[in-house]
């Protein structure tokens, strides 16, 4: 291949010969240089970086398989020279990527300053490191992906090599230059959100969610597209919600071996999620659109990238993800799409003001925006919502007079995002003697917490440097874990009253729909609302005044069941930007679009907020409906 041959060429002039390089490889958008003299690399760190600027690409070097020492000799002479302070959790050896994973809890101590210690490592026993954190508390989920990583590797370098071949094929010959967005969901409505890039050269799917507030509209329009999966060059995630990547494995079902591109904790979160939303399914006795093995397939072809890293995906398309401030690893998507021909930003989901435990999105580092498309779940004129300091002050308060009463609270909560931010409010609280009760932490909140210590440095400073020193928020006292169904009964007939956060955040099914079965009746108790709730849920019908709800009981038959506690809605802890922080992000950007496209949102909010873009800004402004086609060139 063409350019293949090219890299091999500025290797050769780039690379002195004492750096003895044996092999050139191509791992998706990565290079690999294996080497029998890693020393020379080294001692001279600008041979990479020199390299690196010439190719645009990321460099991973690693030692000929020749240079590797026997695994079990190679883990006494790790474990000799990484300090006992590490707290190394566990050691694994991958042959396939010449690589030896290494879990500690103390990044830095395996790492050493300037990264002497990962370095000695690779002189004295030729595997190179792979260091990754451990959790502050158990985490079954990444102890499953990171052992399966490593037995599937063989199998992942054969996915990285196919995609690096689509990646760099010889492009397509005298074609006209053409660019078009394709709205498969998300458009008018929130939930199942979906839409494909094309180009003549390039097929990108962005998001591939479902509708979990309505069962009759929960899947993308995928039988709408006019050529099989397995012609996709690449789907990209912008976060892990289901909204966003619900229906991803269902794609690895019915064809689509390519790959999956979006950050780390997107990855771990999204498998978090995927698992338990087939759990819950198996145990609501509904049909299963894909296995547990499509999960693994979806985990197996993903491609992490980092904030601000510039990467082909197709002979025609680079990427860069942005921080969007929504969730652990949420991500605006910026893509570069021919030779300078467009540049279109996906906002994905985007909270651009103040959380506890993210920066607001970053607006100010796209280079050129020619297209923006933008979220608008609080975009209608009425969407403005409470200062977040207020709204502390309420939950507070609100918890507070209920279990002074001697009731429980149920805060009903997205697992990632919101279960979190609430975490940190009642955690701050405690520390400053203004709540002291227990805190009943149930559905996947917990992982989704543990996950969130792996990935410190996507924190706000504050909480980063907690982490790092061994205090992180969520392993705080007040914090209790139920499991199961025994457990949630023995809570409510014997517990000290305290707070509930359960999934989930829409009352849809979960532990937070067995909590209200439980407690709705009695007016000690409370409810409190603190994210969206989606139009045919529960937790909207609730909201709108709804007060008697039928529920099914394990005999097969349904009662209703009557809502006497207190509801509460306080809606200032949002991971969505209200309408002000919408039209903010537009107005601050360094780069202004000259077309906005505004999807995720009620139809009404979508139009509001376009025309308002449209009036203020003198920008193109559209609202499409689901299958719509828009040409962007």
């Amino acid at each position: 291949m063409k350019y293949f041959e090219e890299v091999e060429e500025l290797v050769k002039k780039i690379v002195p010969e004492k750096c003895k390089v044996t092999k050139i490889g191509h791992e998706g958008p990565e290079i690999v240089l294996y080497t029998k003299n890693p020393k020379a690399f080294f001692d001279d760190e600008s041979i990479v970086r020199r390299l690196a600027g010439a190719l645009k690409k990321h460099i991973n070097i690693r030692t000929d398989k020749s240079l590797l020492t026997d695994p079990v000799e190679a883990e006494a002479k790790i474990r000799k020279i990484v300090s006992e302070d590490a707290d190394i959790t566990f050691i694994r050896f991958d042959p396939v990527f010449s690589e030896v994973v290494i879990e500690a809890k103390k990044l830095g101590v395996v790492i050493g300053k300037n990264g002497s210690v990962s370095k000695q490592i690779t002189l004295e026993t030729g595997w190179t490191s792979n260091i990754k954190r451990a959790p502050t508390t158990e985490c079954d989920i990444i102890k499953h992906l990171r052992f399966s990583m490593v037995k599937e590797s063989k199998n992942r370098k054969k996915i990285l090599e196919t995609v690096a071949e689509r990646i760099y094929r010889e492009p397509k010959k005298n074609t006209k230059d053409w660019i078009r967005l394709e709205f498969l969901g998300g458009c008018q409505e929130v939930g199942r959100s979906c839409m494909l890039l094309r180009t003549p050269e390039s097929k990108v799917m962005l998001d591939c969610g479902i509708n979990i507030g309505n069962p009759s509209e929960a899947y993308p329009y995928l039988d709408a597209l006019d050529f099989p999966l397995s012609e996709l060059d690449a789907i990209i995630i912008s976060h892990a919600h289901l909204d966003h990547s619900g229906f991803l494995p269902y794609l690895y079902a019915y064809g689509y071996e390519g790959p999956v591109y979006c950050s780390a904790p997107t990855r771990d979160l999204m498998s978090l999620l995927h698992f338990d939303a087939l759990d819950i399914a198996a145990k609501e006795g509904k049909d299963l659109l894909y296995t547990e093995k499509h999960i693994k397939e979806v985990v197996k072809h993903t491609i992490t990238r980092n904030f601000g890293e510039v990467t082909d995906i197709t002979p025609d398309v680079r990427m860069t993800l942005y921080n969007a401030g929504h969730i652990l690893g949420s991500s605006s998507v910026h893509l570069h799409i021919g030779n300078g021909a467009h540049n279109l930003v996906y906002s994905g989901d985007i909270k651009y003001g103040y959380t506890k435990l993210f920066e607001p999105a970053d607006n100010k580092s796209f280079p050129r925006v020619e297209t923006l498309i933008l979220e608008s779940t609080y975009g209608g004129k009425n969407d403005i919502q409470t200062q977040r300091k207020d709204c502390d002050e309420d939950l507070v308060r609100a918890v507070n007079k209920t279990i002074a009463k001697g009731g429980f609270t149920i805060i009903p909560v997205f697992a990632v995002g919101r279960g979190q931010e609430v975490m940190l409010v009642l955690e701050e609280a405690f520390k400053r003697k203004r709540f002291n009760a227990p805190v009943y932490i149930d559905g996947m909140t917990k992982q989704a917490s543990a996950i969130h210590t792996i990935y410190p440095e996507f924190l706000k400073n504050n909480i980063e440097r907690r982490v790092l020193h061994n205090d992180s928020p969520f392993t705080c006292s007040i914090f209790q874990e139920i499991r199961g169904g025994k457990e949630r009964e023995e809570i409510i007939k014997n517990g000290e009253p305290g707070v509930i956060l359960a999934s989930s955040g829409m009352l849809t099914g979960g532990p937070s729909l067995e909590y209200l079965k439980m407690l709705a009746s009695d007016p000690k108790n409370q409810l409190i609302f603190v994210g969206y709730q989606g139009e045919g849920t529960l937790g909207k019908k609730i909201q709108r005044g709804k007060r008697e709800i039928p529920v099914g009981e394990e005999n097969g038959k349904t009662k209703t069941v009557e809502i006497n506690m207190n509801i509460e809605t306080i809606d200032g802890f949002s991971g969505h930007s209200d309408r002000r922080q919408l039209l903010a992000y537009i107005r601050k950007m360094r780069s202004k679009p000259k077309l906005t496209i505004i999807d995720h949102g009620d139809r009404q909010k979508c139009l509001e907020l376009s025309n308002t873009i449209h009036n203020m800004f003198k920008i193109d402004s559209k609202s499409p409906k689901n299958l719509e086609i828009i040409r962007l060139r």
